[in-house]
């Protein structure tokens, strides 16, 4: 069981704890991870805006196409771009980038003009099995595979241009 910190201890070494939380570290390495009342404390995850959507009907490699267009630019500019793109996932790609900027500015009181498309990771869903008749009486799998899809949206500062 690991140790759980005072308010006190928690805003004393805060600088520290942030750095150690956003810390690259291997896979192999086992860091103390916090709880959701001492993130709140630190106000870790406060400079930014997530949305996701789970089993959306699209697979993960087409959704990845679009996403490596827009990635790092101003959330307008991608949303502009992602109009004019003819991928079934631009749809779904605007309406999350939306969504997660609104949450940015409403549940953060970020500027919606500093936002940045930082981070989009696009992982497989549910996995639906079909069966195709083929012939002399056979069957052939068909594969509906789905996707798992969470944006983030970052306010950009000065010190990072």
């Amino acid at each position: 069981m690991s140790r759980t910190y005072t308010k006190q201890e928690l805003q004393d070494n805060r600088e520290q704890l942030i750095s150690e939380f956003y810390a690259q570290t291997p896979r192999s390495a086992k860091k103390r991870t916090l709880t959701k009342k001492e993130r709140k404390v630190l106000g870790i995850g406060r400079d930014r805006g997530v949305a996701r959507v789970k089993h959306e009907r699209i697979s993960p490699s087409k959704v990845s196409i679009v996403v490596r267009t827009v990635i790092n630019k101003q959330v307008d500019e991608a949303i502009a771009i992602l109009r004019y793109t003819p991928k079934a996932a631009a749809e779904i790609l605007i309406k999350l980038l939306e969504s997660a900027a609104s949450n940015a500015v409403n549940n953060n009181n970020l500027n919606r003009d500093d936002l940045y498309f930082t981070d989009c990771q696009v992982g497989p869903g549910i996995t639906m099995k079909r069966y195709k008749p083929r012939g002399k009486g056979a069957a052939s799998p068909i594969l509906k595979r789905t996707s798992n899809i969470t944006v983030t949206v970052k306010e950009k500062t000065e010190e990072a241009n």
